[in-house]
């Protein structure tokens, strides 16, 4: 699959294409749709199929400090397209002066010059261009001048989570938040991840027999909420079954929020300044302060021992 960093990536020589575009952030089971639906349709037209996306989120340069929590990098975005058959990612630089493109100007200079659109697969609610004044229909209504279709898709998934609310980036994060990574799961078709540097903490862990790996984790992750979860600690293409726990260990007074995974039974593993991936598969407890190390060992072998079985009982399924 092909990555471009802004206009000026894009082969001189590309041709017709389809194309779609979004922030398309976890690609959760609602986005895989439409990028699915667009893989589709460009083998059947026999030209490939271009997803287009933003860096940074579009939230934070139109009302700067409020960048959403992420779901997933742009890099691990390419991957999860890549599986879906994308042809090409292209992630545009969202400036301030790029948000005040108005959204004819923006069908011409993206899709119509150098995408050289065929078909655009969007979902209903799909806005662009300046004050998000560009929707589906005015992109079908420009396509006849400029030579391509529109195809909208109904992005809406539902189930379980959230209540039965219609599956999306906005509430996959409230359930990570909230701790709910089985929901957030559902949504996403896939354990959320949260990815960083191995990092030199207090190493409480290592001393009480336990070594974690502190993930230094990268900036605007959606962090699930404080506690004990079951999970995975993917190390170099291998996921080893992890104990995994988020907050500010107050145990030991502790101020600094973090990410530490325990891989269940591995011994001498030496993970510092590796990049790793963390998955979130199950929520065991909340972050608890004990009234002695004891009573914290007595914990922590009990949490090792649940997270264990939740995992090995996923595997099974």
């Amino acid at each position: 699959m092909q990555r471009w960093r802004g206009l000026e990536d894009i082969p001189q020589d590309w041709g017709r294409s389809v194309v779609t575009i979004g922030s398309y952030d976890g690609v959760h089971r609602g986005h895989q749709l439409i990028i699915g639906r667009a893989v589709e349709r460009a083998r059947e037209l026999g030209v490939p199929s271009v997803v287009v996306t933003f860096d940074p989120h579009p939230s934070e340069v139109v009302r700067p400090g409020s960048h959403p929590p992420l779901l997933a990098p742009h890099h691990r975005r390419a991957e999860l397209m890549a599986e879906l058959g994308v042809d090409a990612v292209l992630i545009l630089p969202f400036t301030s002066e790029f948000s005040k493109l108005a959204p004819a100007d923006f069908i011409v200079k993206v899709l119509v010059d150098k995408l050289h659109a065929q078909l655009v697969i969007e979902g209903p609610n799909f806005r662009f261009g300046h004050k998000a004044a560009g929707n589906v229909q005015l992109l079908a209504e420009f396509g006849e001048t400029y030579d391509y279709r529109v195809e909208v898709i109904d992005l809406y998934v539902s189930g379980e989570a959230g209540g039965g609310e219609p599956f999306s980036s906005t509430l996959t994060r409230r359930l990570v938040a909230e701790g709910d990574v089985a929901g957030a799961a559902e949504i996403l078709g896939r354990p959320h991840r949260v990815e960083g540097i191995v990092v030199r903490g207090a190493q409480r862990g290592r001393e009480l027999g336990f070594p974690t790996a502190n993930v230094e984790t990268l900036p605007h992750t959606a962090i699930p909420a404080d506690g004990v979860y079951a999970g995975w600690l993917n190390v170099s293409g291998e996921a080893m079954p992890a104990a995994i726990s988020v907050g500010t260990n107050p145990q030991f007074d502790g101020t600094e929020r973090t990410v530490e995974a325990y891989a269940i039974d591995r011994v001498g593993l030496d993970l510092y300044g590796l990049h790793v991936a963390v998955d979130f598969l199950a929520y065991v407890r909340g972050m608890l302060r004990f009234d002695s190390i004891d009573d914290l060992l007595v914990a922590m072998a009990a949490d090792v021992k649940r997270c264990g079985e939740l995992i090995s009982a996923y595997e099974r399924d």
